[in-house]
Order: C-alpha cells, then structure tokens, then sequence
C-alpha cells in the first residue's frame, strides 16, 4: 500500500460520502486519497470493502498500469456522484432521480456477490444453537469489480438516508460532507476538533477586534 498518503478520513457517518470525501482539504491544502492504483486499494482497506486477500492478490498480480485507470475510473465515478449529491443534499430524493442513476446502476449490475455456509467465527458451543452461519462473498474476476463494493455503499445510502440529512461542513474552505444523526440535526462541522474549533477561534478573534475597535472609539 502506498504509504506517502496519509490515513483516509472516515467523518460522514456513511461510507457513501466517505468515498466522496477521499479527495479533501482536511488542513488548508488538497490531499487526494485515490491518486493512483494503489492508492485505490488502501482506500478500499482502511474503508474495510474488500477482504485483505483480495487487495494483496490484485497488488501482486495486477498487469502495469491496470490499477491506475480503475483509480482513474474510481475518480470519475466519485465526481459523478458528487454532482448528484451536490444538486439533491437538503431535500428528500424523489423517485425522478432514478433517472440520473445508469453510472451507479451500471457498474451494480456486474455484481457477482454469493453466499456460503460457514463456520460462525466465534462459535465456541454458545450462543445459537447452530455453529454456523451465512456469509456473503463476492467473485472478483477483473480489477473494475474493486468499484463494486462503493457503489453498494452508494447504493445504502440513496435507500436508507433521508437526503434531508445530508450536510457539508461549514468550515471555511473544508469540502467534505456527512450525513447529520444529530438530535435536532443540528450537526455544523465535518470535526469539532477541526473546523468547529477553527469556526470558534475566528469568531473569538472578531469579537477581540470588535471590543477594541468599540474601547478605542469610547477614549
């Protein structure tokens, strides 16, 4: 994995928007977390989409450059749906808005996913009768399918957020978004610890400016 970009940011309450936030201003200057190919598999490790296996087996045995452009398609995917989201954030999504969806649909439908009875990890004789459990798994036959697992994470969350709900950041100059589970939805910042406490020290320095202004014109 390529360790020159630095941790991929988790902020959104949704892995949807999480992908969309892979490309950010965390602290004043752009970071682009899907640079390249394997860029691309990190993203897809830390966001924890793809087994380990997986990304190792398509890391090793990936043809020159084929990782790249599946990056590159990534990128344009998330600039498409960033559009989308961008035109429809605040409001909720009405059934017209299938209509925009073939990029999303497109890449679903060569979804391969299957399921197989398996061992329950922690099966120690407690708990369920059974030892057993489902499990879902997926055949990753070519390198495009790395794309399959964001779309489903897009796919939750056209059909389980009320886009009322989702936001951007306030902060100045930040662009990521989130969805706010806030009561009262009342959710401003990406990080209170970032821009929150940015947006509180600007507004301490105005009132500082302020009160001086005011105590010179008083003398």
């Amino acid at each position: 994995m390529n360790q020159a970009t630095p941790p991929a940011l988790f902020i959104a309450d949704s892995l949807g928007l999480d992908f969309l936030n892979s490309i950010a201003v965390p602290v004043d200057t752009t970071v682009e977390f899907i640079g390249n190919g394997e860029d691309l598999l990190s993203w897809l490790d830390q966001a924890h989409l793809v087994p380990k296996d997986v990304l190792e087996q398509f890391s090793t045995g990936a043809a020159p450059g084929e990782l790249d452009a599946v990056a590159t398609h990534a990128r344009a995917f998330r600039e498409w749906f960033r559009g989308f989201v961008r035109e429809r954030m605040g409001k909720p999504l009405s059934d017209e808005a299938v209509a925009s969806l073939d990029p999303l649909n497109r890449i679903l439908a060569r979804d391969e996913a299957y399921g197989q009875i398996v061992v329950r990890p922690d099966s120690d004789g407690a708990g369920p009768p059974s030892g057993l459990t489902f499990e879902s798994r997926r055949r990753w036959r070519s390198s495009d399918t790395l794309l399959i697992p964001i779309a489903r994470t897009i796919a939750d969350l056209l059909t389980t957020e009320n886009f009322s709900d989702v936001k951007a950041c306030q902060g100045h100059a930040c662009t990521l978004l989130f969805v706010d589970h806030t009561r009262g939805r009342a959710r401003r910042w990406c990080n209170m610890a970032v821009c929150g406490n940015r947006a509180k020290q600007a507004a301490h320095r105005e009132r500082t400016v302020k009160a001086a202004e005011s105590a010179q014109r008083r003398a």
